[in-house]
């Protein structure tokens, strides 16, 4: 299996492989896929079985992971019924597209407290007055 995917977020392929390669190197043949993030735990796999069959008998020695799932999802697989269902179940759930929450209607406007009338103007403070306003403020 080839690991790809980012951190938290594995994703891996089933490939045929040289034994001598690192995990992630050069590949003969990719043979499939194993999402473990699916929430279908039954459609996490896509095999190509018979291509599978063709590296088990020409001598390929799958790991032990790889074998389990061969085991589960391959030709004479025990999980395959369940695998199209969950297969099925995927599908609709990418048909079905579930309606926009309603947003919460707004409130009546309450009446806003009176503005100040327009006609008084605010005083204009003079320079005066700002240095009183800074020495009192320092005296305390």
């Amino acid at each position: 299996m080839k690991k790809l995917g980012r951190s938290h977020r594995p994703f891996f392929r089933v490939c045929a492989m040289d034994q001598r390669s690192p995990r992630d190197g050069r590949v003969i043949e990719e043979l499939g896929y194993y999402d473990p993030m699916c929430p279908e735990t039954d459609a996490r796999v896509s095999l190509k079985s018979d291509r599978i069959d063709h590296w088990i008998s020409v001598g390929a020695q799958p790991s032990d992971k790889v074998a389990v799932l061969i085991k589960k999802y391959g030709t004479n697989g025990t999980h395959l019924e369940q695998q199209k269902a969950a297969l099925e179940r995927l599908g609709k759930r990418k048909q079905y597209t579930p309606a926009p929450p309603e947003a919460p209607k707004p409130k009546a406007e309450e009446p806003k407290a009176e503005a100040a009338p327009e006609s008084e103007e605010p005083k204009a403070e003079t320079a005066t007055d700002d240095a009183a306003a800074t020495e009192e403020a320092a005296s305390e």
